[in-house]
C-alpha cells in the first residue's frame, strides 16, 4: 500500500507569528540604518489623560523645557500643547556615542473626551511635569437620576 504524505497547511497563529517577526526584522534593519526606528512612539511630549467625575486630567513629561516656552490651548475640545526645547551646547570638542533627547519645537493636539470649561482650564509646571486640568461642562458630568417606584 502506497501512502502519500502532503505537507500541512500553515496555521493562522504560525502565519501571524511569522509576519510579527518579518516586521521586527525590518525594524531592527531601519534602526541599524537611521537610528530613530519605528519602535520609539514617535510623539513629544509623552502624555496621559485621565477623567475623573468633574475634570479631565492631562499630564505631560517635559523635561529640561522652561515654562516660558510652553503653549497650553484648548479649542473646540481640542488641547493643543505647544513648546521649544533649547540645544544643549557642550563645551568643547564633544563626539556623541549616543544621542536619544530631542530638540527643538514642537507641536501635539488631542481631542478631549468630553466637552470642557475652557474659561476655567488650569495648568501647572512642577518638576518637568505640565498637569493641564479641565473642568467638565456641567452637560458632561455625571447626573443621579432618582427612581420612582409604583405605577
Amino acid at each position: 500500500m502506497l501512502v502519500r504524505r502532503f505537507p500541512s497547511l500553515p496555521s493562522w497563529s504560525s502565519a501571524l507569528r511569522e509576519l510579527d517577526e518579518a516586521r521586527r526584522d525590518m525594524e531592527r534593519m531601519f534602526d541599524s540604518v537611521t537610528g530613530l526606528g519605528w519602535s520609539r512612539s514617535g510623539v513629544f511630549p509623552p502624555i496621559n489623560v485621565t477623567e475623573t467625575g468633574d475634570a479631565v486630567l492631562v499630564r505631560a513629561e517635559l523635561p529640561g523645557i522652561e515654562a516660558r516656552n510652553l503653549d497650553v490651548t484648548v479649542e473646540n475640545n481640542t488641547l493643543t500643547l505647544a513648546g521649544e526645547r533649547q540645544a544643549l551646547h557642550e563645551d568643547g570638542d564633544v563626539s556623541y556615542h549616543r544621542r536619544e533627547r530631542e530638540w527643538g519645537t514642537f507641536r501635539r493636539s488631542f481631542s478631549i473626551p468630553c466637552r470642557v470649561e475652557a474659561d476655567r482650564v488650569k495648568a501647572r509646571y512642577v518638576n518637568g511635569i505640565l498637569t493641564v486640568e479641565m473642568p467638565k461642562a456641567a452637560e458632561a458630568r455625571p447626573k443621579q437620576i432618582a427612581v420612582q417606584a409604583g405605577a
